[in-house]
């Protein structure tokens, strides 16, 4: 069977891990980071940069490839408080969007996770499987993100065309 749906891997994004409470992070690079997200397991977005919430104070920011300097600058790592940790991690994900009618049918072969809206909404990013290894899933308005390791990379854009097909 063939599903009406379009995978594209994405370019490199500046990707940052930080991991510390809420509190901490926000008084040190609060006025960098786009408004926290409300909850666990969601993110948000200001001026093309986005904070995923993927676990208890563990943090993701991502913005352009373009703005990885500045944004590594103005979050200043080296010098961050010790209890908290900054991490640029922009070589270590693929990201592939999967878009379409039929989206939520390919995502099922991918995710043993139940993605429907009522239950994974607009919002929503989690770490997860997609075909046996760990992921990053993430809902947009028009389908969903998958980011895997990036030496899997290949092996994610074969597996998403298989399904596809």
């Amino acid at each position: 069977m063939s599903y009406d749906v379009t995978t594209q891997r994405c370019g490199l994004a500046a990707l940052f891990d930080l991991k510390g409470s809420r509190e901490t992070i926000q008084n040190w690079a609060g006025d960098v980071l786009p408004p926290f997200p409300d909850g666990p397991n969601t993110r948000s977005e200001k001026n093309e940069t986005e904070l995923f919430h993927i676990g208890r104070d563990h943090w993701i920011v991502r913005s352009p490839l373009s703005q990885e300097d500045t944004l590594e600058s103005r979050l200043n790592p080296a010098d961050c408080p010790p209890d908290i940790s900054i991490v640029r991690i922009s070589d270590t994900l693929t990201f592939f969007r999967v878009t379409g009618r039929d989206t939520l049918d390919v995502m099922a072969v991918a995710c043993p996770l139940d993605l429907h809206d009522s239950v994974f909404g607009p919002d929503a990013v989690t770490h997860t499987e997609a075909f046996g290894l760990k992921a990053l899933v993430l809902r947009y308005a028009d389908g969903f993100e998958i980011a895997v390791e990036q030496s899997f990379g290949d092996m994610i854009e074969d597996y998403l065309i298989r399904a596809i097909s």
